[in-house]
Protein backbone atom coordinates (compact mmCIF):
# COMPACT_ATOMS: atom_id res chain seq x y z
CA UNK A 1 0.00 0.00 0.00
CA UNK A 2 1.43 3.36 -0.98
CA UNK A 3 1.06 6.30 1.36
CA UNK A 4 0.08 9.71 0.01
CA UNK A 5 3.16 11.95 -0.01
CA UNK A 6 1.14 14.83 1.48
CA UNK A 7 -0.23 12.73 4.33
CA UNK A 8 1.70 13.08 7.61
CA UNK A 9 3.11 9.99 9.29
CA UNK A 10 0.82 8.77 12.08
CA UNK A 11 2.09 9.74 15.52
CA UNK A 12 4.19 6.98 17.03
CA UNK A 13 4.45 4.85 13.87
CA UNK A 14 7.21 2.26 14.11
CA UNK A 15 9.90 2.46 11.42
CA UNK A 16 9.49 -1.01 9.90
CA UNK A 17 5.68 -1.20 10.12
CA UNK A 18 3.57 -1.59 7.00
CA UNK A 19 2.71 1.84 5.62
CA UNK A 20 -0.97 2.59 6.17
CA UNK A 21 -1.48 -0.41 8.48
CA UNK A 22 -4.75 -0.66 10.43
CA UNK A 23 -3.14 0.06 13.80
CA UNK A 24 -1.75 3.44 12.74
CA UNK A 25 -4.86 4.42 10.76
CA UNK A 26 -7.90 2.92 12.47
CA UNK A 27 -7.15 1.66 15.99
CA UNK A 28 -8.22 3.92 18.89
CA UNK A 29 -5.40 6.22 19.91
CA UNK A 30 -5.07 4.81 23.43
CA UNK A 31 -4.60 1.27 22.10
CA UNK A 32 -1.95 1.95 19.48
CA UNK A 33 1.17 1.75 21.69
CA UNK A 34 0.02 -1.61 23.05
CA UNK A 35 -0.85 -2.99 19.62
CA UNK A 36 2.55 -1.82 18.40
CA UNK A 37 4.17 -3.69 21.30
CA UNK A 38 2.34 -6.79 20.03
CA UNK A 39 3.51 -6.09 16.45
CA UNK A 40 -0.10 -5.94 15.27
CA UNK A 41 1.16 -3.42 12.70
CA UNK A 42 3.67 -6.04 11.48
CA UNK A 43 1.72 -9.31 11.12
CA UNK A 44 4.45 -11.41 9.49
CA UNK A 45 5.68 -12.64 12.87
CA UNK A 46 2.26 -13.99 13.75
CA UNK A 47 2.20 -15.90 10.48
CA UNK A 48 5.66 -17.36 11.12
CA UNK A 49 4.54 -18.51 14.57
CA UNK A 50 1.22 -19.88 13.30
CA UNK A 51 2.33 -21.77 10.20
CA UNK A 52 4.28 -24.52 12.04
CA UNK A 53 1.12 -25.08 14.12
CA UNK A 54 -0.90 -25.70 10.98
CA UNK A 55 1.87 -27.91 9.59
CA UNK A 56 1.75 -30.04 12.74
CA UNK A 57 -2.03 -30.37 12.82
CA UNK A 58 -2.48 -31.14 9.13
CA UNK A 59 0.41 -33.60 9.13
CA UNK A 60 -1.12 -35.38 12.14
CA UNK A 61 -4.51 -35.46 10.42
CA UNK A 62 -2.94 -37.00 7.33
CA UNK A 63 -1.06 -39.55 9.46
CA UNK A 64 -4.17 -40.64 11.38
CA UNK A 65 -6.57 -40.36 8.46
CA UNK A 66 -9.08 -38.30 10.41
CA UNK A 67 -10.04 -34.65 10.64
CA UNK A 68 -12.90 -33.72 12.97
CA UNK A 69 -14.71 -30.74 14.42
CA UNK A 70 -12.21 -30.36 17.23
CA UNK A 71 -9.46 -29.99 14.64
CA UNK A 72 -11.24 -26.88 13.38
CA UNK A 73 -10.97 -25.51 16.91
CA UNK A 74 -7.26 -26.39 16.95
CA UNK A 75 -6.84 -24.36 13.75
CA UNK A 76 -8.69 -21.37 15.21
CA UNK A 77 -7.22 -21.74 18.69
CA UNK A 78 -3.71 -21.83 17.26
CA UNK A 79 -4.43 -18.69 15.22
CA UNK A 80 -5.69 -16.75 18.24
CA UNK A 81 -2.96 -18.18 20.45
CA UNK A 82 -0.26 -17.32 17.92
CA UNK A 83 -1.42 -13.70 17.83
CA UNK A 84 -1.51 -13.49 21.61
CA UNK A 85 1.76 -15.29 22.32
CA UNK A 86 3.60 -13.51 19.56
CA UNK A 87 2.33 -10.30 21.13
CA UNK A 88 3.37 -11.36 24.63
CA UNK A 89 6.77 -12.54 23.39
CA UNK A 90 7.42 -9.34 21.46
CA UNK A 91 6.38 -7.27 24.47
CA UNK A 92 8.82 -9.24 26.62
CA UNK A 93 11.49 -8.72 23.97
CA UNK A 94 10.88 -4.96 23.96
CA UNK A 95 11.03 -4.78 27.76
CA UNK A 96 14.37 -6.58 27.91
CA UNK A 97 15.80 -4.80 24.84
CA UNK A 98 14.61 -1.27 25.58
CA UNK A 99 18.14 0.11 26.04
CA UNK A 100 19.47 -1.68 22.95
CA UNK A 101 16.46 -0.64 20.85
CA UNK A 102 17.16 3.00 21.67
CA UNK A 103 20.56 2.68 19.95
CA UNK A 104 19.37 1.01 16.72
CA UNK A 105 17.93 3.11 13.89
CA UNK A 106 15.21 0.59 12.95
CA UNK A 107 14.01 -0.02 16.52
CA UNK A 108 14.32 3.28 18.38
CA UNK A 109 10.77 4.18 17.30
CA UNK A 110 9.29 1.22 19.22
CA UNK A 111 6.83 2.13 21.98
CA UNK A 112 9.14 1.81 25.02
CA UNK A 113 12.31 3.59 23.79
CA UNK A 114 10.17 6.26 22.10
CA UNK A 115 8.30 6.92 25.37
CA UNK A 116 4.81 5.83 24.25
CA UNK A 117 4.52 3.38 27.16
CA UNK A 118 6.52 2.56 30.29
CA UNK A 119 8.14 -0.81 30.96
CA UNK A 120 5.59 -1.39 33.76
CA UNK A 121 2.65 -0.77 31.44
CA UNK A 122 4.21 -3.09 28.89
CA UNK A 123 4.62 -5.82 31.53
CA UNK A 124 0.93 -5.63 32.43
CA UNK A 125 0.00 -5.87 28.75
CA UNK A 126 2.31 -8.87 28.34
CA UNK A 127 0.71 -10.67 31.29
CA UNK A 128 -2.81 -10.02 29.98
CA UNK A 129 -2.01 -11.52 26.58
CA UNK A 130 -0.32 -14.56 28.12
CA UNK A 131 -3.26 -15.23 30.46
CA UNK A 132 -5.79 -15.21 27.61
CA UNK A 133 -3.53 -17.52 25.59
CA UNK A 134 -3.28 -19.85 28.61
CA UNK A 135 -7.07 -20.00 28.72
CA UNK A 136 -7.08 -21.25 25.12
CA UNK A 137 -4.35 -23.78 25.92
CA UNK A 138 -6.54 -25.26 28.68
CA UNK A 139 -9.07 -26.40 26.06
CA UNK A 140 -6.54 -28.95 24.72
CA UNK A 141 -5.44 -32.31 26.15
CA UNK A 142 -3.06 -32.66 29.10
CA UNK A 143 0.05 -33.41 27.05
CA UNK A 144 -0.52 -30.29 24.94
CA UNK A 145 -1.02 -28.15 28.05
CA UNK A 146 2.28 -29.42 29.47
CA UNK A 147 4.08 -28.67 26.19
CA UNK A 148 2.58 -25.19 26.16
CA UNK A 149 3.86 -24.46 29.65
CA UNK A 150 7.35 -25.76 28.79
CA UNK A 151 7.41 -23.48 25.73
CA UNK A 152 7.65 -20.45 28.03
CA UNK A 153 11.31 -21.28 28.75
CA UNK A 154 12.69 -20.62 25.23
CA UNK A 155 10.40 -17.60 24.90
CA UNK A 156 11.88 -16.14 28.09
CA UNK A 157 15.48 -16.91 27.09
CA UNK A 158 15.39 -15.70 23.48
CA UNK A 159 15.76 -11.90 24.05
CA UNK A 160 19.01 -12.53 25.96
CA UNK A 161 20.49 -14.96 23.41
CA UNK A 162 22.06 -12.25 21.25
CA UNK A 163 24.08 -11.17 24.29
CA UNK A 164 25.84 -14.50 24.80
CA UNK A 165 25.80 -16.40 21.47
CA UNK A 166 26.34 -15.76 17.78
CA UNK A 167 23.37 -18.04 17.12
CA UNK A 168 20.32 -16.27 18.64
CA UNK A 169 18.35 -17.40 15.59
CA UNK A 170 18.53 -20.97 16.94
CA UNK A 171 16.76 -19.86 20.11
CA UNK A 172 14.17 -18.03 18.00
CA UNK A 173 13.64 -21.21 15.98
CA UNK A 174 13.19 -23.28 19.14
CA UNK A 175 10.52 -20.87 20.37
CA UNK A 176 8.78 -20.05 17.08
CA UNK A 177 8.31 -23.62 15.88
CA UNK A 178 7.04 -25.11 19.15
CA UNK A 179 3.57 -24.98 17.66
CA UNK A 180 4.43 -27.92 15.39
CA UNK A 181 4.79 -30.07 18.52
CA UNK A 182 1.71 -28.55 20.18
CA UNK A 183 -0.66 -28.99 17.27
CA UNK A 184 0.48 -32.54 16.50
CA UNK A 185 -0.04 -33.47 20.15
CA UNK A 186 -3.39 -31.67 20.33
CA UNK A 187 -4.60 -33.98 17.54
CA UNK A 188 -2.90 -37.26 18.46
CA UNK A 189 -2.51 -36.99 22.24
CA UNK A 190 1.24 -37.65 22.21
CA UNK A 191 4.44 -36.67 20.45
CA UNK A 192 5.84 -38.69 17.56
CA UNK A 193 8.95 -38.76 15.39
CA UNK A 194 7.25 -36.98 12.48
CA UNK A 195 6.45 -34.04 14.77
CA UNK A 196 10.01 -33.87 16.09
CA UNK A 197 11.50 -33.93 12.59
CA UNK A 198 8.95 -31.32 11.50
CA UNK A 199 10.07 -29.18 14.44
CA UNK A 200 13.69 -29.48 13.31
CA UNK A 201 12.66 -28.45 9.78
CA UNK A 202 11.00 -25.35 11.22
CA UNK A 203 14.15 -24.42 13.13
CA UNK A 204 16.20 -24.70 9.92
CA UNK A 205 13.63 -22.50 8.15
CA UNK A 206 13.85 -19.92 10.95
CA UNK A 207 17.62 -19.82 10.59
CA UNK A 208 17.05 -19.11 6.90
CA UNK A 209 14.55 -16.28 7.17
CA UNK A 210 15.81 -14.64 10.36
CA UNK A 211 19.38 -14.47 9.11
CA UNK A 212 18.02 -12.51 6.16
CA UNK A 213 16.07 -10.31 8.59
CA UNK A 214 19.12 -9.75 10.82
CA UNK A 215 21.13 -8.29 7.94
CA UNK A 216 19.03 -5.13 8.30
CA UNK A 217 20.67 -4.38 11.64
CA UNK A 218 24.14 -5.82 11.08
CA UNK A 219 25.95 -2.47 11.17
CA UNK A 220 24.14 -1.17 14.26
CA UNK A 221 24.54 -4.55 15.97
CA UNK A 222 28.29 -4.43 15.38
CA UNK A 223 28.51 -0.97 16.96
CA UNK A 224 26.68 -1.98 20.15
CA UNK A 225 28.04 -5.52 20.39
CA UNK A 226 24.86 -7.49 19.63
CA UNK A 227 25.46 -10.91 18.07
CA UNK A 228 23.58 -12.56 15.18
CA UNK A 229 24.08 -15.13 12.45
CA UNK A 230 24.08 -12.27 9.93
CA UNK A 231 27.18 -10.82 11.60
CA UNK A 232 28.73 -14.25 12.09
CA UNK A 233 28.34 -15.31 8.45
CA UNK A 234 29.05 -11.91 6.88
CA UNK A 235 29.97 -12.30 3.21
CA UNK A 236 29.41 -16.08 3.49
CA UNK A 237 25.72 -15.66 4.32
CA UNK A 238 24.53 -16.89 0.94
CA UNK A 239 26.36 -20.23 1.38
CA UNK A 240 24.93 -20.70 4.86
CA UNK A 241 21.44 -19.80 3.67
CA UNK A 242 21.72 -22.43 0.94
CA UNK A 243 22.61 -24.97 3.63
CA UNK A 244 19.59 -23.94 5.73
CA UNK A 245 17.37 -24.15 2.66
CA UNK A 246 18.54 -27.70 1.92
CA UNK A 247 18.11 -28.68 5.57
CA UNK A 248 14.57 -27.26 5.64
CA UNK A 249 13.51 -29.14 2.53
CA UNK A 250 15.20 -32.41 3.53
CA UNK A 251 13.75 -32.41 7.04
CA UNK A 252 10.27 -31.46 5.83
CA UNK A 253 10.35 -34.29 3.32
CA UNK A 254 11.53 -36.74 5.99
CA UNK A 255 8.78 -35.66 8.40
CA UNK A 256 6.13 -36.12 5.72
CA UNK A 257 7.50 -39.54 4.74
CA UNK A 258 7.62 -40.72 8.37
CA UNK A 259 4.02 -39.61 8.90
CA UNK A 260 2.42 -40.89 5.69
CA UNK A 261 4.49 -43.87 4.54
CA UNK A 262 3.02 -46.27 7.15
CA UNK A 263 -0.46 -45.59 5.74
CA UNK A 264 0.65 -46.61 2.25
CA UNK A 265 -1.33 -43.78 0.65
CA UNK A 266 1.07 -43.10 -2.18
CA UNK A 267 -1.03 -40.33 -3.71
CA UNK A 268 -1.25 -38.34 -0.47
CA UNK A 269 2.50 -38.73 0.06
CA UNK A 270 3.18 -37.52 -3.48
CA UNK A 271 0.95 -34.48 -2.93
CA UNK A 272 2.64 -33.38 0.31
CA UNK A 273 6.09 -33.92 -1.13
CA UNK A 274 5.03 -31.67 -4.00
CA UNK A 275 4.44 -28.97 -1.39
CA UNK A 276 7.97 -29.46 -0.07
CA UNK A 277 9.33 -29.12 -3.60
CA UNK A 278 7.47 -25.85 -4.24
CA UNK A 279 8.53 -24.42 -0.89
CA UNK A 280 12.12 -25.28 -1.75
CA UNK A 281 11.82 -23.32 -4.98
CA UNK A 282 10.39 -20.35 -3.09
CA UNK A 283 13.41 -20.35 -0.78
CA UNK A 284 15.69 -20.59 -3.81
CA UNK A 285 13.93 -17.58 -5.34
CA UNK A 286 14.64 -15.66 -2.13
CA UNK A 287 18.31 -16.55 -2.37
CA UNK A 288 18.48 -15.30 -5.95
CA UNK A 289 16.84 -12.02 -4.96
CA UNK A 290 18.95 -11.48 -1.84
CA UNK A 291 21.05 -8.35 -1.45
CA UNK A 292 22.37 -8.23 2.12
CA UNK A 293 23.39 -4.58 1.67
CA UNK A 294 19.78 -3.56 1.01
CA UNK A 295 17.60 -3.34 4.13
CA UNK A 296 14.52 -2.91 1.95
CA UNK A 297 15.24 -6.13 0.04
CA UNK A 298 15.98 -8.08 3.24
CA UNK A 299 12.70 -6.97 4.80
CA UNK A 300 10.73 -7.79 1.64
CA UNK A 301 12.23 -11.28 1.41
CA UNK A 302 11.73 -11.91 5.12
CA UNK A 303 8.04 -11.04 4.78
CA UNK A 304 7.72 -13.33 1.75
CA UNK A 305 8.21 -16.32 4.04
CA UNK A 306 4.53 -16.14 4.90
CA UNK A 307 3.86 -17.36 1.37
CA UNK A 308 6.67 -19.91 1.58
CA UNK A 309 5.19 -21.40 4.74
CA UNK A 310 1.66 -21.46 3.37
CA UNK A 311 2.73 -23.75 0.51
CA UNK A 312 3.02 -26.90 2.70
CA UNK A 313 -0.25 -25.94 4.43
CA UNK A 314 -2.04 -25.92 1.08
CA UNK A 315 -0.60 -29.25 -0.05
CA UNK A 316 -1.23 -30.93 3.32
CA UNK A 317 -4.85 -29.77 3.14
CA UNK A 318 -5.21 -31.13 -0.40
CA UNK A 319 -3.71 -34.46 0.70
CA UNK A 320 -6.53 -34.86 3.24
CA UNK A 321 -8.99 -34.92 0.35
CA UNK A 322 -7.28 -37.56 -1.79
Amino acid sequence: MTQNANMPEPKGQVADAYTGNWVDRRAPGWSRPYLRLSRADRPIGTWLLLLPCWWGLLLAANATGRFGWFDLWIILGCAIGAWLMRGAGCTWNDITDRDIDAQVERTRSRPIPSGQVTAKQAAIWMALQALIAFGILLTFNGATILLGIVSLAPVAIYPFAKRFTWWPQVFLGIAFNWGALLAWTAHTGSLGWPALVLYAAGIAWTLFYDTIYAHQDAEDDALIGVKSTARLFGDNSRKWLLFFQIATVALLALAFILALAPGENVLSLAVVLGGVWFMGWHLMWQLRQLDTDSSETCLRLFRSNRDAGLIPVLFLAIALLV
